[in-house]
């Protein structure tokens, strides 16, 4: 049957066969191979789509391979299931077909399916394999990449491709100018951030309550709050999500009672809140210690807006009691949430263990975090050695070398003449390193001076102190910092931004750096924005 069928010229029989032959056991790839010698498109189509609707995506997607290779023109609709085999987590099978596929070609459409699904599985380089080769790009085709990077943490690509676009025959839109407005955010480059601004009003690019909030977002992560506030006051605030941005922004700039006064002004405006409004009011609070405040929202969202709280609202309320050191009612609002608390939540109990020095409440933490971070480790041997538990803390640094738990390498970026340089921790390739090292040698011994203690406690390798203090010396903000100075003027402000918190000591460093030097300093972390200046950060110390 197989042999009449494949030398049938019959247009009807064709299709017929295939669905006959289609019913046959599922998974034999050499028979539906096999099969295409028929030399007829409509045949292969019919096949590899009842074989994708079955889930055997080798097969059909093969069978319609081979179709495509014989000369005859490929078939979106058997294109676009690739989609969905990379959408199921296929992975390991589509990266093997598409490149089977790619070599004949796909229509844009499909394309721009494809490129956009590669970067959502998070398969950037074989989205960008695929971009590269297309012959025909479109907006569409450029915002997928542009977007895929920067939602992937490939800052460097996105400013890459964006400019590769802004050099093509493409006009970037709205969308374009969102992605690379969270990229900006990503970087906290204010430079870059001013330059995207200014092209986006160049290309006249109206605002829309989407990239208000981007703009908005931006400029308060590039530590430019004041910037973001303005824009604030002259848009229109007819969007809870604009509202949201402004908020958020206030809180990571520990700006507490500003935030807190626009859910006074939403009300004015009758512009109702939502679950993320109440969000970053509680992180507003938790950062500025207003804790019945902070409270008051809680209880508002609940009474007043009927939002049911969220875990991620709770684990909030579990961070400010804990920021303030109420950590046994933070507890108990934890025994009496409706829902099961996660790792993000005993986290926050494990770090505030660690700022009050309540290590038997660390400890409870650490068990009920099933698979534990280099910081988890981190912050309960900080307890230990806050309290003077040295056998402790010995005990956990064997556990974290039994278990090869390593930290996660701290990492700082600081702008200079347009450009962003990365340091890591101990960073010893950066062209400069000679001078930043100078630097900092003679910043460690002015504010040695000035009565500065390191804090070798926080070294979890069994050395001495000595080495311990070095260690410290080598933290990527501080290298970031010495960079600054080398490269900016005599009292020019100077702008870092981080991957992780900053530790104690590198914040009562930096407090002391900015008081000889008479300078501003301000560095993001994980957490807010700090603003060093006469010997104060913004944060009075409460992060």
């Amino acid at each position: 049957m197989l042999t009449l069928f494949g030398q049938t010229k019959s247009n009807i029989l064709l299709p017929r066969a295939a669905k006959l032959i289609s019913a046959v056991r599922i998974g034999n790839a050499d028979f539906g191979f096999s099969f295409t010698a028929s030399q007829h498109p409509s045949m292969a189509r019919t096949f590899a789509g009842r074989q994708m609707r079955c889930w055997d995506f080798a097969t059909a997607i093969g069978v319609h391979a081979k179709a495509v290779k014989r000369g005859y023109a490929a078939d979106p609709a058997v294109n676009s299931y690739l989609v969905m085999m990379f959408r199921s987590r296929h992975l390991d099978l589509g990266r093997k077909l598409l490149g089977e596929v790619r070599a004949y070609g796909f229509d844009l459409l499909t394309s721009n399916l494809m490129v956009a699904e590669l970067m959502r599985t998070g398969e950037c380089s074989a989205a960008m394999k695929m971009f590269d080769e297309m012959p025909d790009r479109d907006v569409v085709t450029w915002n997928s990449v542009v977007g895929g990077c920067v939602r992937n943490l490939k800052i460097a690509e996105a400013f890459k491709v964006f400019k590769d676009m802004m050099r093509s025959n493409v006009e970037p839109d709205g969308f374009t100018f969102a992605s690379m407005m969270a990229a900006c955010s990503r970087l906290g480059a204010i430079s870059q951030a001013e330059w995207i601004h200014g092209l986006m009003v160049d290309k006249g690019i109206q605002l829309n309550a989407i990239l208000s909030s981007a703009l908005i977002d931006m400029y308060s992560k590039c530590g430019r709050i004041e910037v973001a506030r303005g824009i604030f006051n002259i848009i229109h605030r007819n969007d809870v999500c604009v509202y949201n941005a402004m908020i958020n922004g206030l809180a990571i700039h520990g700006l507490a009672e500003g935030a807190v006064e626009l859910l006074l002004q939403m009300e004015v405006e009758h512009v109702s809140p939502d679950a993320i409004t109440f969000m970053g009011l509680l992180k507003a609070c938790g950062h500025g210690g207003l804790v019945d405040v902070g409270r008051g929202c809680f209880n508002l969202m609940i009474r007043k807006y009927s939002i049911q709280p969220q875990l991620e609202h709770y684990g909030a309320m579990v961070d400010l009691l804990g920021r303030a050191g109420l950590l046994e009612e933070a507890y108990r609002l934890i025994e009496t949430m409706p829902m099961d608390p996660d790792v993000v939540i005993w986290r926050s109990v494990l770090s505030s263990s660690r700022t009050y020095k309540k290590a038997e409440l660390g400890e409870l933490a650490i068990a009920k975090i099933s698979q534990l971070k280099s910081g988890d480790y981190v912050l309960l041997s900080n307890t230990y050695c806050s309290i003077n538990k040295w056998e402790s803390a010995a005990r956990l640094r064997e556990a974290m070398q039994k278990k090869r738990v390593h930290k996660v390498h701290g990492k700082s970026w600081i702008e200079a003449a347009g450009s962003v340089h990365q340091f890591r921790a101990g960073d010893q390739i950066h062209p400069d390193r000679d001078s930043i090292y100078k630097i900092l040698e003679g910043l460690t011994q002015r504010v040695k001076l000035e009565g500065f203690v390191p804090s070798t406690e926080l070294v979890l390798m069994d050395v001495s102190d000595e080495e311990k203090e070095k260690s410290l010396n080598f933290h990527s903000e501080k290298i970031a910092l010495a960079f600054g100075i080398l490269k900016s003027g005599p009292g020019a402000e100077i702008r870092i931004s981080k991957n992780l918190r900053t530790c104690y000591d590198c914040h009562s460093w930096i407090k002391l750096v900015a008081k000889v030097l008479n300078r501003v300093i301000i560095i993001r972390d994980r957490l807010r924005f700090h603003r060093f200046e006469a010997g104060l950060c913004s944060c009075r110390d409460y992060w």
